[in-house]
């Protein structure tokens, strides 16, 4: 094994250890020592790979959007905006890291900015170009608008899965009223979908 080979190898190890980690406890409740424990490797190595805690977040945040971008790439057509809406619920629902650390980020940072910003920007840019090809329009703010309610819509009984247990009762979690509850969540991004086309986003 080449060290090239294996420092990428260690700070994978890392990168899957510190998700965990984060996803569990938050950027301000992690534990640098526990993340060590979890991966196997050195304190000192995370610090040597990432130099401190929230930098380390910043990069596991960037490693979850890259596997969902991998997994559901926002469309660039009609017709693939409109499934997009039932795959990022369906996402969420196999994978919940993503909005749980969003979460967490939300409460750490609030409204400042945070360490990845301009990186982040240029992935939002990217996707709302894309909206805006599917959707017909050239104004990338009304893109915007529609992304963010398309992506609330898919994604907010995951960030809040207490209201959508005390809302929905004792079958809450059952397949029937997860396909119930997917229903209505595609049918309210279509609706999203169609006041954007009629020009009303």
């Amino acid at each position: 094994m080449t060290v090239t080979t294996k420092a990428q190898e260690t700070r994978g190890k890392l990168l899957e250890a510190a998700q965990e980690e984060f996803s569990e406890h938050g950027l301000a409740g992690a534990r640098v020592d526990r993340i060590a424990e979890r991966s196997g490797v050195n304190k000192q190595r995370i610090y040597a790979y990432f130099g401190n805690k929230e930098a380390l977040f910043s990069a596991v945040l960037s490693r979850v959007y890259e596997q969902m971008g991998e997994q559901v790439p926002i469309p660039s057509t009609e017709e693939g905006l409109r499934g997009y809406v039932g795959q990022v619920f369906d996402y969420h629902r196999r994978y919940g890291d993503l909005v749980r650390l969003l979460a967490w980020e939300g409460l750490h940072y609030r409204d400042r900015p945070i360490p990845s910003e301009k990186e982040r920007e240029t992935y939002y840019t990217h996707k709302t170009a894309s909206l805006s090809v599917a959707l017909g329009i050239d104004d990338p703010t009304a893109s915007a608008r529609v992304l963010i309610a398309l992506i609330g819509l898919a994604s907010w009984a995951f960030i809040v899965p207490q209201q959508r247990r005390l809302m929905l009762g004792p079958e809450h979690d059952s397949e029937a009223s997860w396909a119930l509850l997917r229903a209505s969540v595609v049918a309210g991004g279509h609706a999203v979908i169609d006041n954007a086309l009629h020009g009303t986003a």
